[in-house]
Order: C-alpha cells, then structure tokens, then sequence
C-alpha cells in the first residue's frame, strides 16, 4: 500500500532533479532550482549514468578516443576505477604512472602512489560506497583491491564477463569475488554495461541496495508481499501514468525512460530527501540526517552515453526545460 505523501515526491523529486539536470547544461552559473532541499544537500541525478561520476567513466575511462576497446582493458579499467569511485585517485594514479592499462599496469606502483596520497591526507575511497575490504594479504585496504583485481584479470574473468548471456549473469560472476556482494556486484554489472564491452538492455535486471531498501520502507507502508525489485520494475512501468497524474512534465534522458537502476537510485534518494521532506516518515535504516551538503561544481561536460542507446544529446549550451511546476513541499 503507498504512502501517498512520499511517493508522490518519488515521482516529484525524479522530475525537479531531471530539471536541475538541464538547467545546469543550460545555465552553468543557477540558480537551478527553488526546492530548498535540493538547494542545500546533495542529490544524485534522476539518470545513474547522467551523474558526474559515470560520466566520468564513460567519457575518460572507457569510450576516450586514445583507450584500447579490447575486453581485458575495458574491464580492467572500468574495476579499477570502480573499486575507488574517485576521480582524483584516477587522475591521480595517471598523472603518476602514465596511462592506465592492463599490459602495463604495475600494480604495486600503483599501491605506492596510493601509499604516498594516504601520508598526505588525501582521501583515495569515493564516500558513495562503502567498500569492504578483501582480506588477500596486503597491508592496506588499496592493496588488497588491487590484489582483488589482479586475481581477477589472472582468472580469466573479463572473458566470461565477455561472453555472458545476460546482465544477470554478469551480476553472478562478479558477486562472489570477496569485498563486493549483491550490491556492488550490481553497480559493477551496470558499469561495465555502459562500455562496449557489453550490449544488455538495462530493463532486463536489478538488485536493490540497502538504501532502496530504506525508500521502499518510506514509500509504501505494505508491498503486499512483493520483493523490492519487483516493486523497482513496477514502478518502471507505472513510471508514465504517476507523472501524468501529478501533472509534472518528464521528458526523460534526451527521450530514455527510467530504467530498474534509475529507479533503484531514486528510491535511495527518496530515502534521503525525505528525511527532511517528511521526518515524521521512518524508514527501515533509523536514519534522520542528510550529511552531504550541495554546492554546485561548475559547468557540466557535453553528455555521453552508450552509443548503443541512439540518444539526440544537443549541444548542452542549447538545452532548455519546461518551466517549474511547483516545489515538492
């Protein structure tokens, strides 16, 4: 059974975020929005793969004209990037050793610079994950996922990723490597996805993660029975009616509908955004804050997406949006 007062601003929220989206491609200066909660925390994007991030990824990682598109590398740089989830570690490891890739990779190097930027004060873990570390030895957590990541290239599995039939199927060969479970095994199958490495339909699969757990919580006091990712897809294919019903304009990705993982993302965010939108809502984590402020981070790059999705991306300076509709409190 829904909570009419949060899912209502599910819905709300994943059209003003895509707002605030085009509005930054348009105006790199803001205001982007009037929703004072937007304003003063930070949000990921309504689209996973339009977040700074998996741009990032996409842009510099895996599709950069100078990258070898062989399976090995583009698995092996898609993992090493993912491990940290940081840019500057990346730039980092870069600036230091030369171009990443896996017929030159010196991974204790690598552990060295990790080492240096550690002595230094500087963080070398994104604080989007929580990234477990794999007991393999090493006398430091970098170390032991670069461990991780040798023992999966010398295993042979960018090839089986390679030749697996499905995004489920990449999911279990990625979920029982040690440090990464469910979740990130999850996040990894949608990354690698984005590479030319892969050609799966994002429709095909999902796993909710903890903090989806908690939206879900938040957005329904009963599902009936249903399992989380069931209620994912069901909101997947609602996703068109509920705009319409509240009256909130939804273009879409450049036209691309949700997807399972967009709306696996919006109900951690949810999670989140209510905490102060409805703080008399629990939900299953006890959590009441939101620790992440928002500050804007200047202009946004011309957007990438998969080549495969066959999306009309204008020049970004030309993007424009419908105006706002009313905050969401």
């Amino acid at each position: 059974m829904e909570r009419p007062v949060v899912f209502d601003s599910y819905w709300r929220f994943a059209a003003e975020r895509l707002r605030v989206y085009f509005n930054r491609l348009a105006r790199p200066a803001g205001p982007w929005t009037d929703d004072p909660i937007l304003r003063s925390y930070r949000f990921t994007n309504t689209y996973r793969a339009a977040d700074r991030v998996s741009q990032y990824l996409m842009r510099e990682v895996q599709y950069r004209d100078d990258r070898s598109q062989a399976p090995a590398e583009l698995f092996f740089r898609t993992i090493l990037f993912k491990l940290f989830n940081r840019i500057e570690t990346w730039e980092l490891v870069e600036r230091e050793l030369g171009p990443v890739s896996w017929q030159a990779a010196d991974l204790d190097a690598m552990v060295s610079v990790l080492d240096g930027a550690l002595r230094r004060g500087a963080a070398v873990y994104s604080a989007a994950y929580i990234m477990p570390s794999p007991k393999l030895g090493a006398a430091s957590k970098h170390g032991n996922h670069l461990k991780l990541l040798a023992a999966m290239m010398d295993d042979g599995l960018s090839s089986r990723v390679e030749r697996a039939s499905s995004l489920a199927a990449v999911y279990e060969l990625l979920k029982p490597w040690p440090g990464l479970g469910s979740f990130l095994a999850f996040q990894y199958a949608i990354d690698l996805n984005y590479s030319s490495l892969l050609d799966f339909e994002e429709a095909s699969f999902v796993v909710a993660g903890p903090g989806a757990l908690d939206g879900i919580a938040k957005c329904f006091s009963s599902t009936g029975g249903l399992d989380a990712e069931t209620v994912i897809h069901m909101m997947v294919d609602e996703q068109e009616s509920h705009f319409a019903r509240l009256g909130l304009a939804f273009p879409g990705l450049f036209g691309r509908r949700l997807q399972p993982i967009d709306c696996q993302n919006l109900f951690c965010e949810i999670s989140k955004y209510s905490r102060v939108a409805h703080p008399e809502v629990s939900g299953s984590n006890g959590r009441t804050r939101i620790k992440q402020s928002y500050a804007g981070e200047g202009p946004l790059h011309q957007p990438l997406f998969p080549p495969r999705w066959n999306l009309t991306v204008p020049d970004y300076s030309a993007v424009s949006y419908a105006p706002r509709q009313g905050a969401l409190l």
